[in-house]
C-alpha cells in the first residue's frame, strides 16, 4: 500500500474524523429514536387490538378468557422473544390509559412505559412522564422505579 496516499494527520484532518464521527453517532441516536418510536406504537396497536377482541363491541370485556395466555404463547412461537403473558398484559395497558396514540411522547422507551404503567394513580403516573421526558431532554434518564416512593411525588407537588 503506497502510503503517500492516506491523508496526513493534521488539524483539518482530526477535524474531519471528529465531525464524521458526530455525524455517525447523531444518526445511530436518530435511528435507535424512531425504531423505538415504532416499537411503542406498534405495542399500542396490539393493545387496542386485544381490548377490541375482548370487548366484541361491548363497552366492557368478559371476564375469565384465556386471550393474553393463548396469545403469548402463539406469538412467542411465530416470532420470538417479547411477549410474555406479562408484557402483552402492558401492551394491552398501554391502550388502555393513553387511549389517543397521540398521546404517547416519542421520547420514551418502552421500559419507561412500563414502568409508568406500574403507577396507578394518573396525577402521580403524569407527574413521572414529565419528569422522564424532562431528564431525557438532560441526557439523563429517569424512570418512576428510580424514585418511585410517593414521597418524592408528594415533596415535588408540595415544594415544587
Amino acid at each position: 500500500m503506497d502510503n503517500s496516499a492516506i491523508a496526513p494527520k493534521t488539524d483539518a484532518y482530526s477535524a474531519l474524523l471528529q465531525n464524521v464521527g458526530n455525524a455517525l453517532t447523531q444518526g445511530r441516536s436518530r435511528a435507535a429514536a424512531a425504531v423505538n418510536a415504532a416499537m411503542v406504537q406498534t405495542y399500542w396497536e396490539i393493545g387496542r387490538q386485544i381490548v377490541e377482541y375482548e370487548q366484541k363491541g361491548n363497552e366492557r370485556a368478559e371476564y375469565g378468557t384465556d386471550v393474553l395466555n393463548r396469545l403469548s404463547r402463539d406469538l412467542t412461537e411465530r416470532y420470538g422473544k417479547g411477549f410474555s403473558r406479562g408484557n402483552i398484559h402492558y401492551m394491552r395497558k398501554l391502550y388502555l390509559t393513553y387511549p389517543k396514540v397521540q398521546t404517547l411522547s416519542e421520547l420514551l422507551t418502552w421500559s419507561h412505559y412500563v414502568e409508568l404503567l406500574k403507577v396507578d394513580d394518573p396525577l402521580e403516573r403524569s407527574f413521572y412522564e414529565k419528569e422522564s421526558v424532562r431528564c431525557h431532554r438532560c441526557h439523563h434518564w429517569f424512570t418512576p422505579h428510580h424514585q418511585m416512593s410517593s414521597i418524592y411525588f408528594q415533596g415535588d407537588m408540595y415544594h415544587g
